[in-house]
């Protein structure tokens, strides 16, 4: 059953070697018979197996003599180019602008995105000359920027065919992906149109991709402000956004007690997964290079073995990913650079210990952990309790298209318009790298829970203790359909652990875990009659005439009725008044 309009296509060359998806895609393309195509597919379903095979096709029956891959990143142009070359296709990973055409000797060539906007004419002229397949990796970034754009159309406008992938086909603002094709919803706001769509949760029903667990991790925080004040919060309660934001980044720090615990806590559990897949890593992702060195440190004490550190602005850094995804060590660390489109499938545990917090980078990210190479393989990925993350891996199956006309905020009240370039190299996004005059001062690490398919899983439990145990021993060997059922039976062995232990214990028991909330309710509202009461006395006014007011301005019933969140909302009102 052949397109009438490729009567001379060549049988499938690969086809007992394809999935069923990527032969699905690749009928549909034929079938559609049209210039631009968006393959959206979740990261390890094998975009670039689909599109290589299509590009041998099309060579075969003679519609491209040439073929042009834009990639995000340097590495991404080596992998590409050595993934080409295994279906007999012969691309130049180190084509330069000054070039003007590849050597005879290859099909074609790989470039970055930054390399088209920086010299389009060369591009064009590379694509007029002759019948050319552009295929575009993770096109969103064509939109990065208005003249990357730009720069995009000019030099791939004449190609003959272009195909576009994308492992998440959305992005964080309201620019045009070059060549995608818009179309009005029921709300009448435009939204991309995906022409073939392969997402998790089918890739995960069919074993294509990994189940994905995530360790959610708490515990106390405290921090000093620019006036001198001490701060406390417990990350994961009903806190502010300005305090959860604190919390978060004093978790984050290395010099505190969050991050070895939870690095050791992940490392435990990349031990277990090693009983099963020896040659499974780990990854760390942070914030920055300064703390990336630390982190690694942390790990080399843990495992006294020196980690891969891997920063984007060295030229080491591609060959460094290369020898890690095959020399069997334990761990990397890296900056943004092993967030998007790098394929190092051995990678089982993450560390998710940066601030970035879109759902672009966070799809990115856990991304590099779900590519599957036998059945029963599972993922581990650790991560604070943040509200916006916890959010996230709750929603890992949720598809996410494109829309040009949406308003400030998404349907799912995550304001990505403000943190929109968490993965471009040469800056972060999100709120909490600001700079702003803050201390850490302490941090504790507590388990909270494990999410699997937006469910979750256990309750708080003291790092090292036999209830964390529970969820960090999980087999490295787990088939999708058992996982739920394990997780329920951990959760029950984990409370009967905890009550044992607290009745050996007995009443005087010490715990680093939070109080109850209703003693942190009582806490909270002793500090604000505290602030209300001097407040009071500075300003000359009566106790409830301040109430009335902070009930004016924060929202919220009486003192009596109000959250947690609510009573620190007031709190922090009355601190600015306080310090003026």
């Amino acid at each position: 059953m052949l397109s009438p309009s490729y009567p001379q296509r060549a049988p499938w060359g690969t086809a007992d070697k394809l999935r069923a998806w990527q032969r699905e895609a690749l009928n549909a393309y034929f079938e559609r018979d049209q210039r631009d195509f968006l393959v959206a597919a979740t990261p390890g379903a094998g975009k670039t197996t689909f599109a290589l095979t299509l590009a041998v096709e099309l060579l075969k029956i003679g519609e491209v003599n040439r073929i042009i891959v834009v990639a995000p990143t340097e590495h991404l142009k080596t992998q590409w180019a050595d993934a080409a070359a295994k279906v007999s296709i012969r691309l130049d990973p180190r084509f330069r602008n000054s070039h003007w055409a590849p050597s005879r000797q290859y099909h074609g060539a790989v470039v970055t995105y930054a390399q088209v906007a920086a010299k389009s004419s060369v591009h064009r002229h590379l694509t007029e000359d002759a019948q050319t397949l552009v295929i575009l990796d993770e096109v969103h970034h064509g939109g990065d920027a208005l003249s990357w754009g730009d720069a995009i159309r000019d030099a791939y406008g004449p190609a003959k065919r272009r195909l576009l992938l994308s492992g998440t086909p959305f992005r964080s603002d309201t620019a045009p992906i070059p060549f995608v094709v818009y179309a009005p919803d029921e709300s009448g706001s435009r939204i991309s149109t995906t022409d073939y769509n392969y997402g998790y949760g089918r890739a995960l029903a069919d074993g294509v991709v990994r189940p994905v667990l995530f360790h959610m991790y708490s515990g106390k925080m405290r921090w000093r402000t620019s006036a001198g004040d001490e701060l406390e919060a417990h990350l994961g309660q009903d806190n502010t956004k300005d305090v959860t934001s604190q919390a978060w980044r004093t978790a984050l720090d290395p010099e505190g007690e969050w991050m070895p615990a939870v690095l050791s806590a992940a490392n435990r559990r990349l031990t277990e997964i090693r009983h099963h897949i020896p040659d499974a890593g780990g990854l760390v992702i942070a914030t920055d290079q300064t703390v990336a060195r630390a982190y690694a440190k942390i790990l080399h004490s843990l495992t006294g073995e020196r980690p891969t550190i891997v920063l984007s602005d060295e030229a080491a850094a591609s060959e460094r990913i290369e020898r890690f995804s095959t020399d069997g060590s334990r761990w990397m660390v890296a900056v943004r650079m092993v967030s998007e489109g790098v394929d190092v499938p051995r990678l089982a545990v993450g560390v998710y210990a940066t601030s970035s917090s879109t759902p672009l980078f966070f799809a990115q990210a856990i991304g590099r952990f779900v590519r599957a190479r036998r059945g029963g393989e599972t993922a581990s990925i650790f991560l604070p309790n943040v509200p916006i993350l916890l959010g996230l891996a709750s929603e890992l199956e949720k598809e996410r298209d494109h829309a040009l006309d949406r308003q400030s905020k998404d349907d799912d009240g995550l304001d990505d318009s403000l943190l929109e370039s968490a993965n471009r190299e040469e800056e972060t996004s999100d709120a909490l790298t600001q700079e702003f005059s803050y201390q850490a001062i302490s941090s504790l690490a507590h388990f909270d829970r494990v999410v699997f398919e937006g469910q979750e899983f256990g309750q708080l439990a003291e790092p090292g203790t036999p209830e964390e145990e529970e969820f960090i021993g999980l087999p490295g060997l787990l088939e999708p359909e058992h996982v739920h059922e394990l997780l329920m039976q951990r959760q029950t062995r984990q409370a009967r652990l905890r009550e044992a232990r607290e009745a050996e214990a007995g009443p005087e028991v010490t715990t680093t875990l939070p109080a109850p909330l209703h003693r942190t309710l009582r806490e909270q509202r002793q500090l604000l009659n505290s602030l209300v009461g001097l407040y009071a006395r500075q300003a000359g006014e009566p106790h409830g005439a301040v109430h009335a007011e902070l009930r004016r301005i924060c929202g919220g019933p009486a003192v009596a009725q109000a959250t947690v969140t609510q009573l620190q909302s007031r709190i922090e009102v009355l601190r600015k008044r306080v310090r003026t």
